[in-house]
């Protein structure tokens, strides 16, 4: 199979996979901030902060480094396992003994409990982890797409029915227990990578050097985007949380979904042609191309839609989620550019590199949040943190295109098609706001969030398909073909 053809399957059913993940978070996300309350999903994420940080810990990036080792044995996934097992179950034992100081930290007895509970994941992602590596190394990616969605069911329904017998923050940790145990269940079977102990110096050496780059770059990384959380939660409350958390991850599902899609496929790709500069830069720019172009609409739309989107789709408790949600959108757009260029320095080696600007934006980050802090107001912070945003774009692109031996121009140019179209699109958002305002100044909140989405939607569709840039023609004509409206 060609590396195009390659990419194009493995990353159709990630997206496939993401989509529908996205589809289903987004229909139970509703349900459960209709049951909930804001202050019962800040809880946890103020939990899922250190759980998570300490995540990476426990797997010390030796996932990555299986996946991108150029040969893997069994005995090699048994040595991982035996070594995530060791340090998870110390985790664990870590996060029990000082939950009763996290409680009274936090100034909330709650803490305690769901500290333990939560924490018992740690004994789950050994088996998981393995399991999953070795599906993704052999690019089994539509296994990989059923069974999140699976897990993700799992988990969702659980944790709705949960709330509906008002079981509060509970039924989102219960919820994601015991669905993390039926994918992990899953996984294990499907992959046939059943756990075993063993253990070799050699091998754990080799995998824990490589891991350990890419650990220290996902702690940083995840640091860097739960700061705010954290300094929320700390100085002004875990209802502030909920509503700032709510929208971040609002703003990030767009590039998450279409642009995480394309990282995993992109990444393994890239790793296995490293040598080859001339096919990475290719991949790379139509990458950012495809990215950009199916991603920014989004961006555009909850820019100009944030406020009537948070309070009709989530509620009026929501609201104030909204201001950080536009904020954070402009965020999205740097992160298009991102995400691709992150995959090139860690396919190219420069994991060193790119853990140098993770730091130097994780101390932009946390600067930026002070003034927002001071003030009690989410909406600062969000505005705190585009400048780390902007810097982790410009920074890892310019060391993409070097590694590449590419220059900024070539950039440009690919990213010309998303922003002909977004900026057409936008103009006729605009004018539509207009038309509205003048013929019908009493149109509900719900009646222009409908009207603006569907002929937004429509508009940036016929645009593409009948006047496309001409580099998307080929993807345009694509897109005619499944939808039947080609001639040919």
């Amino acid at each position: 199979m060609k590396k195009g053809s390659s990419i194009r399957a493995g990353t159709a059913w990630i997206l496939t996979s993401n989509l529908s993940q996205r589809v289903l978070e987004f229909i139970f996300g509703i349900i459960l901030a209709r049951l909930l309350v804001p202050a019962d999903f800040g809880v946890l994420v103020t939990i899922q902060i250190f759980t998570g940080a300490a995540g990476f810990i426990a797997g010390a990036g030796m996932g990555q480094a299986l996946i991108r080792a150029k040969v893997a044995e069994k005995e090699h996934f048994h040595v991982v396992f035996t070594l995530q097992l060791a340090i998870c179950s110390l985790i664990y034992l870590i996060f029990f003994a000082l939950a009763p100081w996290f409680a009274e930290w936090f100034d909330n007895e709650i803490y305690a409990t769901l500290l333990r509970v939560s924490a018992l994941t740690f004994l789950i992602r050994p088996f998981r982890n393995t399991a999953q590596a070795k599906l993704t190394r052999d690019m089994r990616f539509k296994a990989l797409a059923i069974i999140n969605v699976i897990g993700l069911i799992a988990t969702s329904t659980i944790s709705v029915m949960l709330a509906l017998m008002d079981y509060g923050t509970w039924s989102l940790v219960l919820g994601g227990l015991s669905g993390s145990v039926i994918r992990t269940s899953i996984l294990i079977i499907v992959s046939k990578n059943y756990p075993r102990f063993r253990y070799d110096k050699a091998i754990a050496h080799s995998l824990g050097t490589v891991g350990i780059r890419f650990s220290v770059n996902d702690i940083i990384f995840y640091l860097r985007s739960q700061i705010p959380n954290f300094l929320i939660g700390k100085f002004i409350g875990s209802n502030m949380v909920g509503l700032f958390n709510k929208g971040d991850s609002l703003s990030k599902l767009p590039v998450q979904t279409i642009s995480g899609s394309a990282y995993q496929t992109v990444f393994r790709v890239l790793s296995s042609t490293q040598d080859n500069l001339d096919q990475s830069r290719y991949i790379y720019f139509k990458t950012i191309t495809l990215v950009t172009f199916y991603t920014f609409p989004f961006y555009i739309g909850l820019l100009w839609l944030a406020e009537p989107f948070i309070v009709n789709v989530y509620g009026e408790k929501w609201q104030m989620a909204a201001i950080p949600l536009q904020i954070l959108s402009i965020a999205g757009f740097f992160r298009c550019i991102t995400n691709p260029s992150g995959a090139v320095m860690a396919a190219q080696n420069q994991l060193s590199t790119e853990i140098k600007l993770q730091i130097i934006t994780l101390v932009l980050t946390t600067l930026g949040c002070i003034p927002g802090i001071m003030q009690n107001s989410i909406e600062l912070i969000a505005l705190g943190l585009l400048p780390g945003a902007i810097f982790l774009s410009f920074g890892q692109s310019f060391f993409a295109l070097r590694v590449l031996k590419a220059s900024y121009q070539t950039l440009v140019n690919a990213l010309l098609p998303a922003l002909f179209l977004n900026f057409y699109l936008a103009v006729f958002l605009g004018s539509l706001d207009l038309l509205i305002s003048f013929l019908a100044p009493t149109t509900s909140s719900f009646a222009y969030l409908c009207i603006l989405s569907l002929a937004g939607g429509l508009f940036y569709a016929g645009m593409f398909l009948f006047y496309p840039h001409p580099e998307l023609k080929a993807e345009a004509e694509r897109w005619k073909k499944i939808l039947k409206l080609s001639s040919r």
